[in-house]
């Protein structure tokens, strides 16, 4: 066998048995830095760059398993999902979309909600899921939190919600703008039991999010980096006409400023919600 033909076996035997299932990358790249990692030690981490310390996007699992004592994580609400109120058609039918995204995610809408332990303390959780749709705020969605909310008054136990969201979701018009008003006055009624809501925002949350319940937590921490606002950068540069302070709507920029209460590192954010849990829930 030729020098030729030996190599022409030996890259159709890799090809075969490599596909990306199951032989995955074992180096990350950090979106901030470029570093280059190996992703043992990134997931040893958190998901942070151990280089820059970089907060990179994390899943609902993941998530969960980063603030939730093991294995005390019950979902409630799990078959809620949206319908087409309005048949709403762009370049594909909203219905089309959601079949897309709920295969894609394995879940029915952008948010899981349920119940858990953090440190042996019982809250209620909510967490938003960037990958579907852009964790876009629907009437399901706002339904999910405002039930989240009752279990909490219920049960005397805080509340967490995790966002990660583009703001409300332009599919259902009118009726995923009600969420802001509909999610706020349930939150009144919680801070009126005097119960606990811890907001943390994550990267990014933006939009209705942010403009609603995001911003009403007796306690607001952010992750390090994390992309906070209304309205995209440059829609609001275009609206005052005027240049944007250097870190502009970064969780940093927003502590500076008084509009959130701590930034909290990814690692110590199960200890920082117990503490505020402990300290503000006088109902136990």
């Amino acid at each position: 066998m030729g020098f030729v033909d030996f190599f022409k076996t030996f890259k159709k035997e890799n090809q075969e048995r490599a596909t990306p299932k199951e032989a995955p990358s074992h180096w990350i790249k950090c979106p901030s830095c470029n570093a280059l990692m190996y992703y043992k030690e990134v997931v040893a981490q958190y998901y942070t760059c151990p280089k820059c310390n970089f907060h990179m996007r994390i899943g609902l699992q993941d998530r969960i398993a980063l603030m939730c004592d093991d294995g005390s994580f019950v979902e409630y609400d799990k078959d809620l999902a949206p319908t087409d109120p309005l048949d709403f058609v762009d370049k594909k039918s909203y219905k089309k979309r959601i079949e897309e995204y709920q295969k894609k995610c394995g879940r029915p809408s952008s948010i899981i909600s349920g119940e858990c332990r953090i440190e042996g303390i019982p809250a209620q959780l909510v967490l938003f899921d960037f990958n579907f749709m852009g964790g876009s705020l629907a009437s399901v969605e706002g339904e999910k939190i405002v039930r989240a909310i009752n279990r909490s008054v219920e049960k005397k136990q805080g509340l967490i919600i995790v966002s990660a969201s583009g703001g409300a979701r332009m599919q259902e018009s009118t009726y995923s703008l009600m969420q802001m008003a509909k999610t706020s006055a349930a939150l009144n009624i919680l801070s009126e039991a005097k119960l606990p809501f811890i907001s943390i925002l994550t990267d990014p949350t933006m939009g209705g999010v942010s403009a609603s319940f995001a911003f009403l937590g007796d306690i607001i921490m952010a992750e390090p980096g994390a992309m906070i606002g209304f309205a995209g950068a440059r829609v609001i540069k275009q609206t005052i006409g005027a240049d944007l302070p250097q870190g502009f709507q970064t969780a940093e920029f927003l502590l500076e400023h008084g509009l959130i209460d701590m930034i909290v590192q990814r690692r110590e954010m199960k200890q920082s919600i117990a503490r505020v849990l402990r300290y503000l829930n006088t109902n136990d």
